[in-house]
C-alpha cells in the first residue's frame, strides 16, 4: 500500500476518505489494494485513510493484530457500541459535517466487481452522517493499472498461449487426418497439459465448443459431457491463462476455425461481422487515447455493438464487448459495457481489457477476441489478432 499516492488520489476526488471493511474474508479487493494477506477474520475490522492525516485501525479486542502490518492509531472495540462510536469519531475526524466516504460499494451493484461491502454496512456508515460514494474508480486506479513487469509477463504468456492455441487447432486437423475423433474435451485437456508443461496457470477452462455448443459463451466440455470433432464443424476455443510467477496477469484471446475444405459462406460473412465489430472498437479506443481525450467503458461497447446490430444481427450479440483484465482473468477494472451494466468508469493508463464481441446464431455461434493495454498515448494488442476464420487441416 502506497498511503501518500492513495491520499493524493482521495484529495484529487474530493473525497474526505476511503473506509475499508471486513468480515469473514468477504472483501478481497481490501486485501489487495492495503497490501495484506487475505484472511477470514471472525469479528469485523475497519481501515479508514483519511485525505490527509493519519489512518485509524478498528479492530475487535479478541483480534486486536489483524492490522497491525498497516500505519495508524488503532482502537479496539468490543461492544457494538463502542465500535459505532470508534467508527464515528473516525469518519468525522476526516470531515466534522457530512464525509464523503469512498467504500466498496456500487449504487444499484452497477459494477458488481467492486460491491463487496453488504447493505447493511452501508446503512451504518450512513446513519452516522456520512456520505457513502463508490470506491470504483479509486479501486480501478490501485488495483487494476498494470506494471512495466506485469505487462511484459502479459506478453510473455500471450506468445506461450498463441502458439498453443495454434497447436490445438493443428492437432484436430492431424487427428482428423489420420482418421481419429478428437473431442472437445480431448483438445481442452491437450491445452490444459500444454499451459502445465509452458510455466502457465488458469482459473478453469478452456472453452472447446463445436457448432451449437460455440453458441454458449460459458460453455466448457468435461468428461462426462464432450462432442466429438468431426468433418464440417465450426470449432471455438476460448483459452486464458497467466505465468506462474508473482504478481502475473491474465492473457485471454479467442479463436474459430471450420474442419472442411473451404469455410462455408454463411460462417465467413459471421466471422466478418465480428471481426469488424471487433476492430471497429479498438480503432475507437485508439483515436480517442491518441487525442488525449477521455473513454468510458461504455462507450467501447457501443462502437462495437453498433456494427452487429447494423449487420441485423443485433440479437445475437448478448454479452457485454469487453472485461478488465488483471491477475485475475476478470479484472476490476473498466469493463466494455452498455449492455449488462452501464460501466461509466473511465479506461485509464496502464490498464488491460478484452474486446470480445459474439455472434450466437442458433446453429453455430462465433466469438473473436484480443487483449487491449492502454498506455498514456498509446493503445497496444500484445498478440496476435485473426483476420479470418481458420480452415482446419487446409
Amino acid at each position: 500500500m502506497n498511503l501518500r499516492e492513495i491520499q493524493s488520489a482521495l484529495r484529487n476526488s474530493g473525497l474526505d476518505g476511503w473506509l475499508f471493511f471486513d468480515h469473514h474474508g468477504r472483501d478481497p479487493i481490501a486485501y489487495r489494494v492495503l497490501g495484506l494477506p487475505l484472511a477470514s477474520p471472525t469479528r469485523r475490522w475497519y481501515y479508514f485513510i483519511p485525505a490527509a492525516g493519519t489512518p485509524t485501525r478498528i479492530v475487535h479486542r479478541i483480534e486486536p493484530g489483524v492490522l497491525d502490518p498497516l500505519e495508524g492509531r488503532k482502537i479496539a472495540y468490543a461492544s457494538w457500541v463502542s465500535q459505532r462510536e470508534a467508527l464515528g469519531s473516525a469518519l468525522h475526524a476526516a470531515a466534522p459535517d457530512s464525509p464523503r466516504i469512498a467504500m466498496q460499494y456500487s449504487p444499484n451493484c452497477a459494477v458488481p466487481y467492486v460491491a463487496m461491502v453488504d447493505a447493511g454496512t452501508v446503512e451504518l456508515v450512513r446513519s452516522l452522517g456520512c456520505e457513502v460514494v463508490t470506491s470504483a474508480d479509486l479501486v480501478q486506479q490501485f488495483e487494476a493499472t498494470w506494471s512495466t513487469a506485469q505487462f511484459d509477463q502479459h506478453r510473455r504468456a500471450g506468445a506461450r498461449i498463441d502458439a498453443i492455441r495454434a497447436a490445438a487447432f493443428r492437432k484436430i486437423g492431424d487427428d482428423l487426418a489420420a482418421g481419429r475423433t478428437p473431442t472437445e474435451y480431448s483438445v481442452q485437456q491437450f491445452i490444459l497439459t500444454s499451459f502445465e508443461r509452458d510455466g502457465l496457470v488458469t482459473n478453469h477452462g478452456p472453452i472447446v465448443a463445436v457448432d451449437a455448443n460455440a453458441s454458449n459463451p460459458h460453455y466448457e466440455p468435461s468428461a462426462e459431457s464432450s462432442a466429438p470433432i468431426q468433418r464440417d464443424q465450426l470449432v471455438l476455443i476460448d483459452l486464458w491463462g497467466k505465468l506462474r510467477e508473482p504478481g502475473a496477469v491474465y492473457y485471454d484471446v479467442t479463436w474459430t476455425g471450420f474442419t472442411g475444405p473451404a469455410i462455408p459462406d454463411r460462417h465467413a460473412q459471421v466471422f466478418s461481422i465480428a471481426a469488424a465489430a471487433r476492430d471497429a472498437a479498438v480503432a475507437f479506443v485508439r483515436s480517442r487515447v491518441s487525442a488525449g481525450q477521455t473513454l468510458c467503458g461504455f462507450e467501447v461497447d457501443d462502437a462495437c455493438r453498433n456494427v452487429i446490430a447494423q449487420a441485423g444481427l443485433g440479437e445475437y450479440f448478448f454479452h457485454r464487448t469487453g472485461h478488465s483484465i488483471g491477475e485475475d482473468v476478470h479484472g476490476t477494472g473498466a469493463n466494455m459495457d452498455n449492455l449488462e451494466t452501464h460501466d461509466e468508469r473511465l479506461v485509464i493508463a496502464n490498464t488491460c481489457f478484452s474486446v470480445e464481441p459474439g455472434i450466437y446464431l442458433p446453429e453455430f455461434g462465433v466469438r473473436t477476441e484480443v487483449n487491449v493495454f492502454v498506455n498514456a498515448s498509446d493503445v497496444v494488442i500484445a498478440g496476435e489478432v485473426q483476420r479470418e476464420m481458420i480452415c482446419i487441416g487446409s
